[in-house]
């Protein structure tokens, strides 16, 4: 029997698994950063998410990105890694 409060951790039945295709590169369009809004409410939502990065899409993941005036895809996806976000190379 276990104690008052102590509850196991269940999935939410209506959580969905979203799976986004990312093969641009990161500062060449909106793309990106579509993939990371879209990502980020899903997951804010409760939502899993995988994302595939093939192609140019792979440098968005690249450390030490050196983006002026616009946000830092790879800065981005690695807040989005520590929600939950799945990414495959």
């Amino acid at each position: 029997m276990r104690p008052p409060g102590d509850f196991e951790a269940k999935e939410d039945p209506m959580a969905k698994t979203f799976t986004l295709f990312l093969s641009t590169s990161p500062y060449s369009g909106e793309n990106t950063f579509t993939a990371i809004r879209v990502a980020e409410a899903a997951l804010n939502q409760g939502h899993k998410v995988n994302l595939i990065a093939s192609g140019d899409g792979v440098y968005c993941f690249f450390k030490n990105q050196k983006a002026a005036g616009i946000p830092n895809a790879e800065k981005k996806f690695s807040e989005l890694v520590q929600k939950g976000l799945k990414v495959y190379l």
